[in-house]
This record gives C-alpha cells, structure tokens and sequence, in this order.
C-alpha cells in the first residue's frame, strides 16, 4: 500500500508539472496535464506490466525502447525489469512529456533510462534494441507506417515490437470510442511498415496486445 501511495503522490506532482507546461499543439496527441487518468493506483492491475514484458522477452541486461512513454509509469517498470545492466530508451515526441519522465527517472535514481525526442515519424533511437513497447499510444500516431518503418530498422534480428491499445469493447480508462484504432488496422499498418505478425494476446482486461518482428529470413 506504501509503495501504491508513493507512486500515486508522483503521479500527481507529475501532473501539477504538466500544466506548467506549454500545450501541445497536436490535436491527437494525449494532453500532458490529463495524465494523471493513466496513473491511477489501479493500473497495474488491469495493465499487467509483468506479463507484458514476459511476453516481449525482457530481462535482465536487454536494451528496449518506449515508444510515447507519457511520464513515464511504464518506463520505470522497465529499468527496473533490465536492471543496472540494461538499457530503456523512454522516447516522446512532446518536450513535457520527456522533462516529466527525466523528473521521475532522477527522483528514483534510476541509471539506465535514456529519454529521446523522436518525431510523429522516426523515434530516432540511438542504438538497436532488444524490444520496443507502444502502450496506450498507437491510436494517438498520425504516420504510423512511416514511423514504424523507421523502428524497424532500430531492431535487432530477434527483436519484438509490442503494441498494447484500447479495445472498443468498451469499460475501464481510455480514450473515446471513436479514438481507438481497431487491431486489424494496426496490423495493416505494420505489414506495410515491412513487420510480420507473431502473436495476438488476449490477457489484457481493457486491451489488446499485438506483437512484432521483422521477418526472418
């Protein structure tokens, strides 16, 4: 309950931070000082961190990468799942976004989180990677093909791109309805971004998880 509490009170100083912050002007991109809907004390319950990482094959000493990491609540699940030995490139496309993440990642000491700028169409990630992460992001990209094209060429050969959005099932937190992006779409997306799909996970109670990787020759 401590630790709930603690990362709860973070939470909300983040927030306070973000509207300090400059507005973005991107119409689809989640508002910085409405993060605290995706901080609540519940969130590890139905976003299942632990298996999501499971799944994409993170571990002690990968390097992975967090495409739209927000401020940062899964990146530092993350750092702690590659430990002192690996490597998380937290990367946003909006400034608060990364100022909000180096704040949190600075108060827990964490060492091995690197925050990168990207743009709406190459996340521009500095070396290759084990694993990329998109959650609760996808339906907010504008050039999906484009960018994923790009993340494509940051992967290793083995490398696993997860992609974790909103069903329109409805319940739980998430954007509106007519927000989020059907599976199939995001599928299409990542064929013609030259990825293959692996696996379509159904674990999540709010969502759905696609996973990625190049194909193998």
């Amino acid at each position: 309950m401590t630790k709930r509490l603690s990362e709860f009170a973070l939470a909300a100083w983040l927030v306070l931070l973000m509207i300090a912050a400059p507005l973005a002007q991107h119409t689809r991109l989640f508002r910085p000082e409405d993060l605290g809907e995706l901080e609540g004390p519940d969130r590890i319950e139905w976003q299942q961190p632990g298996k999501i990482m499971d799944i994409l094959g993170i571990g002690e000493a990968s390097v992975v990468a967090e495409l739209g990491a927000g401020s940062g609540w899964f990146t530092i699940r993350l750092a702690n799942r590659v430990g002192p030995n690996g490597l998380v490139f937290a990367e946003d496309i909006q400034k608060p976004m990364i100022q909000a993440i180096k704040v949190r990642v600075d108060r827990l000491g964490l060492k091995n989180v690197k925050t990168v700028l990207g743009t709406a169409t190459d996340p521009h990630l500095p070396r290759p990677v084990d694993a990329v992460l998109i959650v609760d992001a996808y339906h907010e990209m504008e050039q999906p093909v484009a960018l994923l094209g790009n993340l494509a060429k940051s992967l290793k050969s083995m490398a696993r791109i997860g992609i974790v959005d909103w069903t329109k099932d409805g319940g739980g937190p998430g954007p509106a309805m007519e927000e989020r992006v059907d599976p199939e779409k995001v599928i299409r997306d990542a064929q013609a971004a030259g990825l293959v799909l692996r696996s379509r996970e159904t674990f999540l109670k709010y969502q759905y998880m696609l996973v990625f990787e190049k194909p193998r020759s």
